[in-house]
């Protein structure tokens, strides 16, 4: 059961803690990007995504925008999962309207071109990021650090981007599970220095996103999602006890309940098809629950997203609670239709 700490201040960190808020602090995957006119205008100064994850100045200001224009209960860090591969030494790039390319690696040969010494010198502008949001953010909003999770990550590493069938990195983690776990290991020990250089900077809270944690099988998934982020989470707690840490296994489905008890989250973030009903009524009893609105209902905006914001509340109202999104808001988001979700959440709740 989690206990409840109830001297810290900000709405975030307080829900975290366990204790149940009668207005759900909020905030929002990918509430930095595309979708703001502000965002687009910082976008164009940079050369290219990496360069504008590696520029202080304008990562903190696209940082800050949404938490400026909505009054969000938390910031979090612009950057990339794809970033910590990057300091790893692989090659990493963005192509407009194509996604993440890297140079894939398939053996151990290739993994031991990576480099995890490297990790927090080539990171020094992120988390120079950090310091100049955690001294903007002000007393209300909570600065939020992250990174993707070991398997995810490797995914990426792996495919050489983004994937329909997960082929070549299932091969190699079924084929030769030992050499894939010296790959998982590194990301692990990276990762987790990583958030750590995060929370030294500032960070109050770290999430952990593990977007593909759903392509696989039970067994698998216990070695290469839960195993790899119970030792990720214990050695933050080893030097962090009071940080808060989120996991967001997209797609779990009932292995959810798994991931939640047997990594020991603080939050648990869902995704958009986890049912309501079965969230409040067993997730919410081991962390507090985090989602799940469908980024496609802030897209709508209107009568569709009032009712959803309303049945989520009243869901979840009951528990620990922050209220956020199944996934990331969508390009196509029409901003005032953010500024809806913001004027509907601090609404009290009729009976």
């Amino acid at each position: 059961m989690i206990t409840t700490r109830t001297s810290r201040p900000k709405p975030l960190l307080r829900a975290l803690a366990g204790e149940t808020l009668a207005t759900p602090p909020w905030w929002l995957m990918r509430q930095a990007g595309r979708y703001l006119p502000e965002y687009r205008e910082v976008r164009a100064k940079a050369q290219d995504f990496i360069e504008l994850c590696l520029t202080p100045a304008l990562a903190a200001e696209v940082t800050m925008q949404p938490v400026r224009r909505y009054g969000m209960d938390a910031a979090i860090l612009f950057s990339d999962i794809l970033i910590l591969p990057y300091a790893l030494g692989q090659s990493v790039s963005f192509r407009e309207g194509e996604g993440p390319a890297l140079d894939p690696i398939g053996n151990h040969k290739a993994l031991a071109r990576l480099d995890g010494g490297r990790v927090i010198s080539r990171l020094e502008p992120v988390l120079e990021t950090v310091r100049r949001v955690s001294a903007a953010v002000g007393v209300q909003a909570a600065l939020i650090g992250f990174a993707g999770s070991p398997w995810t990550v490797a995914t990426y590493m792996v495919e050489g981007g983004s994937s329909r069938d997960f082929q070549r990195v299932k091969n190699w983690a079924y084929r030769d599970p030992q050499s894939f776990s010296a790959l998982v290991d590194l990301l692990v020990e990276s990762t987790t220095n990583y958030l750590a250089a995060q929370i030294e900077a500032g960070a109050e809270v770290v999430q952990l996103f593990d977007t593909w944690a759903g392509v696989l099988p039970e067994a698998a998934f216990e070695r290469w999602v839960i195993e790899p982020t119970q030792r990720i989470v214990a050695g933050l707690k080893d030097r962090f006890p009071d940080c808060p840490v989120i996991g967001f296994p997209r797609a779990a489905g009932l292995l959810y309940e798994r991931y939640v008890r047997e990594t020991v989250v603080d939050g648990i973030g869902l995704d958009p098809a986890v049912p309501t009903g079965y969230a409040a009524e067993v997730l919410q009893r081991f962390a507090t629950v985090q989602g799940n609105l469908d980024p496609v209902l802030l897209m709508v905006g209107g009568p569709a997203l009032a009712d959803a914001v309303v049945r989520l509340r009243r869901e979840f109202g009951g528990r620990p609670y922050v209220f956020n999104l199944g996934h990331g808001v969508l390009p196509e988001t029409p901003p005032e239709n953010v500024g809806m979700l913001a004027r509907l959440l601090v609404e009290p709740m009729v009976a």
